[in-house]
């Protein structure tokens, strides 16, 4: 075969050159759709996105069967609706109504004739209950007195308590349920001051509302050394954190919990803002936490990664590539496993699992993240790029990730306590137009709402908390959990 003349053989490089290019772009294009279509397959449920993301029609759809199951929750476990020996509750009568009015009947319907003077038969009670108009505020005078003793000439002058130093001022009831309608139930200042004036007949400001918050926060400094002391006693303590808008900055609201225990403090998102809180230099238990490395630097305590999220990322990837991705699929399987093993142990009162029920659920996680290279090493599509991603998480953590496996005794396979326990932020966040407009503010509900939800946390109704904490200062928890917790 003859050599092809040089103007084609430079047609041909300049051809392979653009074929090369073509594809490349082409295989780009290819990587974005598949970025594209996996961010538009995410929802809370396979990602961090939160709940109010998610679609309601997605939402509607899955609710009525159509849809894709997007709950981590297990099925099965009970019904829907009430169940069985649970009471039921209806409005009751009441034996001395307020007001009694009769309805008889006009005439009989058969033959028109008068039944005015006809006795009754029988009649049937139907109550309606209605609020009453809020009664007029009670006023209580204290008169602060002075008197002469006869002995010496000393002039002695009477105490007034702490609440009625002033001239005129509101109590510690009014100043209670401004406090609960601004932090505990997250109503905007305005409204708040609205609603209480309509519903108790005072006559406050907006100005005197807004004040609330930080009267009640300058009262919690006893509670936060507290709870600081209870924290740093707890066998394992939940953290988190979330972003929040003040003064016109993006602030981080920081949370450590136990079931029974808050506090919530603000600064940016570093290790010493994480720091600042108190809790958490020095402690040696376990923190249960989410991937941030914000928390790295704690290395006196032994830290467990949140289960929560490793399932979300496993569900994600299976469902966009179910064929190539099953090895997450049986991951997240493995470990639901583990965990419900770990539940049955704390549940009989051991604190450690069967030699070989752990050795054979270690054994077998270390299989599926070698499934998870093999599958997953010489593809290049951003999905596997992820996968790969995600299974050196597993492998280098896994410590960190099987930590409830050796701390069967301790509910830590997930860090949804400190999740809920910082999700009033962002409900707050959301009815008062999305941010704080001084970053005092922000603090001042993180302290004031660290005290309510560890009241909430004890079974202790949250005005109540405000009533004592305007009157005689701060409840305080009386130890890290009661002493019938499970």
């Amino acid at each position: 075969m003859p050599p092809l003349p040089p103007e084609a053989v430079e047609l041909l490089a300049v051809k392979d050159a653009q074929i090369a290019a073509l594809t490349a772009q082409v295989q780009a294009l290819l990587d974005r759709v598949e970025k594209l279509e996996r961010d538009a397959a995410r929802n809370s449920s396979n990602s961090g996105r939160p709940p109010s993301s998610d679609s309601i029609f997605e939402k509607d759809q899955a609710k009525a069967g159509k849809g894709r199951d997007r709950s981590a929750r297990r099925r099965g476990v009970r019904k829907p609706g009430k169940q069985p020996g649970a009471s039921s509750s209806t409005l009751p009568l009441v034996d001395d109504p307020n007001e009694t009015i009769e309805c008889p009947p006009a005439g009989c319907s058969e033959c028109g004739a008068d039944l005015a003077d006809t006795p009754v038969a029988g009649e049937q009670r139907c109550q309606v209950t209605e609020p009453s108009a809020p009664p007029p505020p009670h006023i209580t005078e204290y008169r602060v007195q002075s008197k002469v003793c006869g002995c010496c000439g000393r002039t002695n002058v009477g105490q007034a308590p702490e609440f009625a130093s002033g001239r005129a001022r509101y109590g510690p009831q009014a100043h209670a349920q401004a406090a609960n309608l601004v932090v505990a139930h997250h109503i905007s200042i305005h409204r708040a001051t609205v609603v209480l004036c309509q519903m108790s007949a005072l006559k406050v400001s907006v100005g005197w509302m807004a004040g609330v918050r930080g009267k009640a926060a300058a009262r919690l400094g006893g509670f936060v050394e507290h709870v600081t002391a209870l924290l740093r006693a707890a066998p394992a303590v939940h953290v988190d954190e979330t972003p929040a808008r003040a003064g016109g900055k993006l602030r981080y609201v920081h949370v450590a919990c136990t079931r029974y225990l808050t506090l919530m403090h603000t600064g940016d998102r570093s290790a010493e803002a994480i720091d600042a809180g108190g809790v958490l230099p020095g402690y040696d238990g376990i923190i249960v936490r989410d991937g941030y490395s914000g928390y790295a630097h704690l290395t006196d305590a032994l830290h467990a990664w949140c289960g929560a999220h490793l399932l979300r990322d496993l569900k994600d990837l299976y469902e966009f590539e179910p064929q190539q991705q099953a090895w997450a699929q049986a991951m997240a399987a493995l470990l639901c496993q583990a965990r419900d093993a770990a539940a049955e142990a704390r549940a009989a009162g051991t604190t450690t699992l069967e030699p070989a029920v752990h050795t054979d659920l270690v054994a077998r996680y270390r299989a599926l993240i070698t499934d998870g290279f093999t599958t997953n090493l010489y593809r290049r599509t951003p999905t596997a790029k992820d996968a790969l991603r995600i299974t050196r998480r597993f492998r280098e953590f896994e410590d960190l990730i099987l930590r409830f496996l050796t701390r069967p005794d301790l509910d830590i396979f997930t860090n949804n306590e400190a999740e809920r326990t910082i999700r009033p932020v962002k409900v707050q966040m959301r009815s008062s137009g999305g941010c704080w407009r001084t970053l005092q503010g922000l603090a001042e509900f993180a302290l004031v709402h660290s005290y309510l939800s560890t009241a909430a946390k004890w079974g202790i109704d949250k005005l109540e908390a405000l009533r004592q904490l305007f009157t005689t200062g701060p409840w305080l928890p009386p130890a890290i959990a009661p002493p019938d917790a499970a």
